[in-house]
């Protein structure tokens, strides 16, 4: 009898992995671009309620800034750099195949906002022209690939899976107290007689001790009666509560699965909170031997109420913290509330509660995403996949600034507004797949394809003011005395696209990829609507030379280059053409509404390019238990697409043109290590950090183009802002 010894090691680093691509699938040994991978493991880590939110900090070469910090945040993701100066910069987005539009809606929200996380099976995030330029015109941002799960052939299974989380407030801000705040507006009064002797004299300043007889804040002796730290009466202890359930099964030909998840976040500013409801179903059938159809069907409601409304004025709840006055209550005894303007000589602004309580913004969004395929094995080794996919977007902003609030509505009596948006869009996609070992030492892939896209919006606001009271708020316009004119707006566009790829493989050392898309958008004018993408990437795996094929500490070595061509039409549809726009006049005391031409045409209109090179090399030691990865890369942007300013003697303020080129230069880097690894216990770190600059090249004109505080200037960033230069002090008010 033999004994045969088997020993079971553990794999840090599989290069045979599978990862998603545009339109297909490829070993990640096989990556001839800059990809970037995150696996539901990762995401479940470090829950959250957006996918932009959970991507923060786990991919080199993409930033994600959080604006706000209210349940669900305002997350922005840029993807080595901002490609344009003033149409959008958000990646694309792409799950299960299904190309999300880029709409900005709500208070700065996109639809990536809606989606379940819980859902997620994996995120490969395209950065480089090699593997974006598949997606042709909308891929100069990068794009984001989601996978999300499916159901399982091994029978049925029940999953549920919860976390529960408590939000604090990390760090106070230091602020007066009441005894500190009195004291600095008595030193403020000593100061004046000697600083403003003649303003002293004249008698323009007055004792502010002599006003501090309110006794619903002051004692007898002028002391005050409250101590309120804003900070404490504002936040909170925030409980998260997420549940996500999950039913699958299946058999070798069928698999199913049924996903509910509800999650309910409160926020750390009081008043504020998100609460969604989300359901899913997919399902895959191997009908024949060739033919396999499948599909999903995804559909969330979400509710938030949001204390930080975009556009709103100066007077926001966030803002009262600092501002409010410390000697003021939240409320007298008998339930009114307290302000700054129960003092005399300041600044009028409500306290943060009653702003929180009374101004009302609520943001309802539901959304609908669903897609179903078929694919067909033509011969060995060609594949043909059809596509059909919608996504439908119903957003509603419900809106009432209260009666009583200084410098929101209390000068109109109320104010209230109801504003709903809907967006939809298709596509149908067709291509095909072949796959061919040509011998032993070579292979290709191939894929070829159609695509067409159609996306229309509507979007209409109904507004109301001076109410009896804040009963009804946004539930009833009609209570208002003084009703607004109804605003209605449309609009639409469409996408046609071919697209194709080719991958040569020589001796699993040597990789080839070219990709092309054509794409024509309704957007340009006739004679710039279809514009061409390529591009050409090259890789040596250096590790499967005889020279290091059984090196001891060297597991993986490869170096990559490419190049190619992108673009960005991501502008509002029509800008091509003249536009026409609401006037009002008056004839005979009598208003009078005309429509006449608000918008310039631009026939001459053009894709915005962007022009990409990256060199990459990444290392694997130790049988890839310790992995780096190094990329260098430039993108310039041409031809970029901007609403820029024209003389006001045209009659228009703004026409949407080509204006010149910016460029992006950077370096990322990866370290990942697997530390300590047993059937009980994983170790790993990941570490990453780029840096990316970025310059605007050329300026049609080359004169400056400002924009509130910011400017857009030829060797500058985009988006500077600007100030002034003091040469005494030797200080420049420029920050970028």
């Amino acid at each position: 009898m033999n004994d045969i010894e088997i020993l079971l090691g553990y794999s840090f680093s599989d290069l045979s992995e599978v990862v998603v691509v545009g339109y297909g699938t490829q070993r990640k040994s096989d990556l001839t671009g800059s990809v970037g991978s995150v696996s539901s493991e990762a995401l479940e880590e470090r829950p959250s309620a957006s996918l932009n939110q959970a991507l923060s900090g786990r991919i080199q070469g993409v930033n994600v800034s959080v604006n706000s910090g209210r349940p669900g945040g305002r997350a922005n993701i840029r993807i080595r750099g901002n490609t344009s100066v003033s149409i959008a910069n958000d990646p694309l987005y792409v799950i299960d195949g299904v190309i999300i539009h880029a709409a900005g809606l709500a208070n700065g929200s996109t639809p990536i906002d809606y989606i379940n996380p819980n859902d997620i099976a994996s995120v490969e995030v395209l950065k480089d022209a090699s593997a974006t330029a598949i997606y042709g015109a909308r891929g100069a941002n990068g794009v984001i690939l989601v996978t999300t799960k499916r159901g399982n052939n091994k029978g049925g299974m029940i999953t549920f899976d919860t976390d529960v989380s408590v939000g604090v407030l990390p760090k106070k801000i230091p602020l007066l107290n009441s005894e500190e705040f009195l004291m600095v507006e008595d030193i403020a009064y000593q100061n004046a007689q000697k600083y403003d002797p003649t303003g002293w004299a004249n008698g323009i300043y007055s004792d502010p001790k002599l006003k501090r007889t309110n006794p619903l804040l002051f004692d007898a002796n002028g002391n005050p009666l409250h101590n309120t730290d804003w900070q404490d009466e504002s936040f909170r202890k925030a409980v998260t509560q997420n549940y996500q359930l999950g039913l699958t099964g299946g058999n070798e030909k069928d698999s199913y699965g049924i996903y509910v998840n509800h999650r309910n976040e409160e926020g750390l500013m009081r008043e504020s909170y998100l609460k969604r409801y989300a359901g899913r179903f997919v399902f895959d059938s191997q009908i024949k031997p060739w033919l396999k159809v499948g599909g999903s069907l995804s559909y969330t409601d979400q509710k938030e109420s949001q204390v930080d409304p975009l556009g709103a004025g100066g007077i926001i709840a966030m803002r009262q913290v600092l501002e409010a006055l410390p000697i003021i209550p939240v409320q007298y005894s008998d339930g009114n509330w307290a302000g700054n303007e129960d003092y005399p000589g300041m600044e009028g602004g409500n306290n943060p509660l009653h702003v929180a309580n009374e101004r009302v913004y609520i943001v309802n969004t539901q959304t609908m995403l669903g897609n179903i395929y078929a694919n067909f094995n033509l011969a060995e080794g060609l594949e043909l996949r059809s596509v059909l996919a919608s996504n439908i977007i119903n957003q509603r902003v419900d809106y009432y600034g209260g009666r009583t609030l200084n410098y929101i509505a209390k000068n109109q009596r109320g104010d209230a507004s109801v504003m709903n948006d809907r967006l939809n869009s298709w596509q149908f996609e067709n291509y095909l797949t072949y796959n061919k070992d040509l011998d032993e030492n070579q292979s290709i892939n191939a894929l070829l394809g159609i695509s067409w896209q159609h996306v229309d919006r509507f979007n209409s606001t109904a507004r109301s003011q001076d109410f009896q009271d804040d009963y009804f708020m946004f539930n009833n316009l009609g209570a208002g005395a003084n009703v607004f004119q109804t605003l209605s707006g449309t609009s639409a566009y469409g996408l046609n696209s071919y697209f194709g790829r080719l991958n040569y493989n020589l001796k699993e050392k040597y990789l080839v990829t070219f990709t092309g898309r054509i794409d024509g958008s309704s957007k340009f004018g006739e004679a710039n609507r279809y514009a061409v993408f390529p591009s050409a990437a090259l890789a040596w795996r250096i590790s499967e030379e005889d020279f290091l094929q059984d090196h001891k500490t060297i597991s993986n070595l490869k170096l990559r280059a490419s190049y190619g061509v992108t673009g960005n039409s991501e502008i509002p549809a029509y800008q091509a053409l003249a536009g026409m726009g609401n006037y009002t006049v008056i004839f005979n005391d009598s208003r009078s509404i005309g429509l006449g031409v608000n918008r310039l045409s631009n026939p001459d209109l053009r894709w915005e390019k962007t022009y990409q090179t990256d060199v990459g090399l990444e290392l694997g030691l130790l049988n890839n238990r310790i992995s780096f990865e190094f990329d260098l890369y430039r993108k310039l942007t041409e031809d970029m697409l901007l609403n820029a300013p024209v003389p006001s003697s045209s009659g228009y303020s703004l026409v949407t043109r080509n204006i010149g080129s910016m460029e992006n230069k950077g370096v990322e880097f990866a370290l990942n290590s697997v530390n300590m690894v047993n059937n009980d216990f994983k170790w790993d770190t990941h570490f990453n950090i780029s840096i990316n600059k970025n310059k605007v090249l050329e300026l049609t004109g080359g004169a400056d183009i400002f924009s509130g505080s910011t400017v857009i200037r030829e060797g500058e960033p985009v988006s500077s802002f600007f100030g002034l230069y003091t040469r005494e002090l030797g200080i420049q008010m420029k920050l970028t």
